[in-house]
């Protein structure tokens, strides 16, 4: 194959690439519109004061928590005052290096007291449990640093109720926001995980715990990230979720079945995307056994969180999620194609192994060739333009779409300079910030592929989106 073969044959390769890709994402466009659609059309009886409260299921609320100190309080505080009927708040400190647990105890006057604690799942050593008449919702388990999944696995361990929702420690949720996640529970009983939807809460304000007004961050790289958050959840997993083909809940946000995940093992350890590997490994298993579950998304229950604002705690972050996809489809990978698993391993598990898990790969190589063939006259500048338009317009196709979704539902920012800024974003993030995302998912990509060992590194809060920190003691 001489070079001109070559560089006819990448570019007709890459071409192919986002043919399949546009086709594949206006299948999900088009699921998500008929969801939204019916969705917004539905209101049940979560949406008003006291509707089901004699038959919503508790919830066991479990938050860990490692070197969380600056907004630990706000999010505990917010639980305590969530509109839901019966729930506890189980906070595990993971070993934190910093005063994560004595803020916590401090704050609402702690004390420790003997647990009853069954190890139903196995997890390092628990140092003590505290809590305080005061605050009967809450309870703070501290134990022996071993990673967030192990953390979670303590505190479904710990948990006391059937249904139990995973919350990161430095988010907040809305406050009618159990009310709404657990609906699937009381729709289908086969439901065994439902997950709502993660945003950005930089440039917002928040007092006492609860958030007041939304906003939009002078940060750049966070207010990219509210697109890309825009783009994942009201079209990528809104579209998947009609087929019972959701892949990913996120760990900031996802309510489960306690006994349906203790029985496959709990939260992997050994993985850096737990939140994944766990969705991924309750497919397979559940598929295997023949058993009618549904895994959700739900669109309206909303956490708020806090994103990078650095460019290297971005990409650390990107790297360990990159690495964390790898590592759920690999250690899944019987699902793909498996006669049981329907359309999760016909349709989404090759399109996450084929547009997300080696995309990263496919993308970079495709920009390289592109540049390198134009600049030996391999490639002319109008089929330059053609395939780098093509690349950048169907990405701020795909953003656009997400923006015009989240307008006609949920209209979160509704000041006009908002919405302009939203757009110039949407156009901003796909030359050279999207370019460089899919750079650090190679780097991941790669890492993973020679086993070097995850780290997550340091994730710095900038908690400016705080408007009183410590907030008061609640009365």
């Amino acid at each position: 194959m001489n070079l001109e073969t070559f560089f006819m044959f990448s570019q007709w390769f890459f071409l192919s690439y986002f043919t399949l890709l546009t086709s594949c994402y206006l299948m999900l466009n088009f699921n998500a519109i008929i969801s939204i659609a019916r969705y917004m059309g539905n209101h049940t009886l979560a949406d008003y004061p006291g509707g089901e409260s004699n038959i919503m299921p508790p919830i066991s609320l479990i938050v860990p928590a490692y070197n969380e100190e600056t907004t630990i309080i706000n999010s505990i505080q917010a639980l305590l005052q969530l509109d839901y009927p019966e729930y506890e708040i189980i906070v595990i400190n993971d070993g934190s290096s910093d005063q994560t647990l004595k803020t916590i105890i401090d704050h609402f006057d702690l004390t420790p007291f003997p647990e009853a604690y069954r190890q139903r799942i196995e997890t390092n050593s628990v140092n003590n449990f505290y809590t305080n008449k005061k605050y009967l919702k809450l309870r703070l388990v501290d134990k022996v640093n071993g990673g967030k999944a192990d953390a979670i696995n303590v505190g479904i361990n710990a948990s006391r109720y059937p249904l139990f929702c995973t919350i990161d420690a430095d988010s907040i949720l809305q406050n009618n926001s159990l009310k709404k996640i657990v609906q699937p529970f009381l729709d289908d009983p086969t439901t065994v995980a439902s997950g709502g939807t993660v945003r950005v809460v930089n440039g917002c304000s928040v007092r006492k715990g609860f958030m007041y007004e939304a906003g939009l961050p002078n940060n750049y790289l966070a207010l990219f990230q509210i697109v890309e958050y825009l783009r994942a959840f009201l079209f990528g997993r809104l579209g998947w979720s009609p087929m019972n083909a959701l892949l990913i809940i996120s760990g900031a946000f996802g309510l489960f079945h306690k006994e349906t995940v203790v029985s496959v093992g709990g939260y992997a350890t050994d993985t850096i995307g737990e939140d994944m590997e766990l969705v991924v490994r309750l497919h397979r298993l559940l598929r295997k056994q023949r058993r009618k579950y549904k895994i959700t998304f739900v669109p309206d229950p909303i956490c708020w969180t806090e994103a990078p604002e650095s460019l290297k705690v971005l990409q650390h972050q990107r790297i360990r999620w990159q690495r964390g996809l790898a590592e759920s489809l690999f250690k899944n990978i019987d699902l793909l194609f498996h006669p049981k698993s329907g359309a999760v391993g016909f349709l989404a598990f090759p399109f996450m192994m084929f547009f997300e898990w080696f995309g990263p790969m496919i993308e970079i190589f495709g920009y390289f060739i592109i540049i390198l063939g134009f600049a030996t006259d391999f490639i002319s500048l109008q089929t330059f333009l053609v395939l780098t338009g093509i690349a950048i317009g169907f990405g701020i196709l795909l953003s656009a779409t997400a923006l015009l979704l989240e307008e006609m539902s949920f209209h979160i920012y509704q000041r006009p300079i908002e919405l302009f800024r939203l757009f110039l974003a949407v156009i901003a993030e796909n030359v050279g910030y999207r370019q460089l995302n899919s750079i650090w998912r190679l780097i991941g990509l790669i890492q993973w592929a020679v086993g070097k060992k995850a780290t997550w590194g340091e994730m710095t809060r900038s908690s400016n989106w705080q408007k009183e920190n410590p907030p008061e003691k609640l009365d």
